[in-house]
């Protein structure tokens, strides 16, 4: 491995810089956070790409028979490489999205009625030079791996190489700079009011059978897209207006993922897992008072704890499956948590790895994500697509990586946005529990949705 420190150069300007290079990856910590918020990693040109397309995994193009996680788990095997611990964690390794219709490689559900852009189920490239980022300290690093070569001198080889090549593309500052995207819409849901009121209800009406305890039902929005429309000024715009912990851009081709999401959905640090539900949202006032006394409302609120602790005990029975027996613990619950535009509600969940075990099997235990599908999480997925009707695809699923170390961090992929072939396509939800006002959650999800809709509106040119 060859490491180089680098003069600190903020993160979004040397994605500038590499924005128009193969396969970008910027997984970003816009919102500043002494914990959450330390480290981000920019990255492109991948020496390879794993795809999962309707249940069957590809390498670099070859489709592969064994199935998709195990393929997975066999090609990080294959670079596998010790970590380094006075560095960043993501030194190297796979990153981009699971959608969340990966949830069929596990489980038999139903398909929906529609098949919104028909993503790929998962798209992760493999590389082999990153640019990794401590903001507690402001340093910056490459990091260059020299695989895929396997022979040791070719390897040393390269990763200098590779290394001098980013280098040279950061000091490059006359790079391009990102033009004004200009506004779009009008938008469009798969839901009117109405309609969405009546899908709450019969939720609802499920839970007081005794079906289940607890689903999240979101409403799919679309616009068409100008055809000026720039994604990296877009971004830009996105991560200035609603800072987020665990935010990401991804380019491949002509499509974009941007994603401002606020939550942490698996974090595996050697043996150590974390993960950090959030569940109950409340908007905030820019009256400080009000602020104070809505952030108040949402701490108080029943029906938001009921819906947060239901999510703990589900991931702390998803953890138990491959953790060591009664390592699983909830260091915080129902702590609260201020961001941009909202309040959440927002709980912390460990455990310790189990030695057999790594971080595919910590993924197929725990994925998708309950607090953004429901409990019993099977039976929730099976409403999810019967009432939603079209195809979540990179909404609720993770975005982030795995190191070549072993070591991974991901989010929730909510307040996400797919650009692609000429349309915008974003999801906004929430948890449904017996206690749930119908007209309140379809309330909610526009909240929720309000910062999107706002940074479509804006225009971006300038850095952030």
């Amino acid at each position: 491995m060859h490491v180089r420190e680098l003069p600190w150069i903020a993160p979004v300007t040397a994605m500038r810089r590499l924005a128009r290079r193969p396969h970008l990856t910027f997984l970003d910590s816009a919102a500043s956070h002494e914990i959450l918020g330390r480290y981000s990693y920019l990255t492109c040109d991948p020496f390879g790409t794993y795809i999962v397309a309707e249940g069957r995994a590809s390498w670099n193009g070859e489709v592969l028979d064994d199935g998709p996680w195990e393929v997975l788990r066999t090609l990080l095997a294959r670079y596998r490489q010790e970590h380094r611990p006075d560095l960043p964690p993501f030194q190297g390794g796979a990153a981009g999205f699971f959608g969340y219709d990966l949830n069929r490689t596990l489980e038999r559900l139903p398909v929906p009625a529609a098949s919104g852009h028909r993503l790929p189920q998962s798209i992760l490239h493999f590389y082999d030079v990153v640019v990794s980022y401590d903001h507690r300290g402001k340093r910056c690093w490459i990091v260059s791996t020299g695989w895929p070569e396997q022979d040791p001198a070719r390897r040393t080889a390269r990763a200098c190489r590779r290394a001098n090549e980013f280098a040279a593309l950061l000091a490059n500052s006359t790079s391009p700079r990102n033009e004004a995207h200009g506004a779009v819409g009008p938008w469009q849901s798969n839901f009117s009011r109405a309609a969405y009121i009546a899908a709450v209800q019969r939720v609802i009406d499920l839970i007081l059978a005794g079906d289940i305890f607890q689903a999240n039902i979101a409403q799919r929005f679309s616009t068409r897209l100008p055809t000026s429309f720039d994604p990296v000024a877009f971004y830009c715009q996105l991560r200035s207006m609603n800072p987020a912990p665990f935010a990401a851009l991804l380019r491949n081709g002509n499509l974009t993922i941007a994603s401002s999401s606020p939550e942490r959905f698996l974090k595996l640090d050697g043996r150590r897992v974390e993960t950090r539900p959030i569940k109950g949202t409340i908007a905030r006032s820019t009256d400080s008072r009000e602020d104070q006394r809505r952030a108040q409302i949402l701490v108080t609120s029943d029906k938001d704890r009921a819906e947060n602790i239901m999510i703990v005990d589900l991931l702390r029975n998803d953890l138990s499956r491959v953790c060591t027996p009664h390592s699983v613990d909830v260091p915080a619950l129902c702590n609260l948590e201020t961001y941009a535009s909202v309040h959440h509600l927002v709980s912390v969940v460990t455990g310790e790895l189990a030695a057999d075990q790594d971080a595919i099997t910590l993924l197929r235990a725990c994925f998708p994500g309950g607090s953004i599908t429901g409990a019993p999480k099977v039976r929730s997925m099976e409403i999810i697509a019967e009432i939603e009707q079209v195809a979540r695809e990179v909404y609720c699923g993770a975005i982030g990586f795995i190191a070549f170390s072993g070591h991974m961090d991901t989010n929730i992929a909510i307040r996400t946005v797919t650009i692609d072939d000429g349309m915008a396509v974003f999801h906004a939800g929430g948890g449904i529990t017996a206690m749930s006002d119908p007209a309140a959650e379809y309330e909610e999800t526009l909240v929720k949705a309000q910062r999107m809709f706002d940074a479509f509106c804006a225009n971006s040119s300038g850095d952030s």
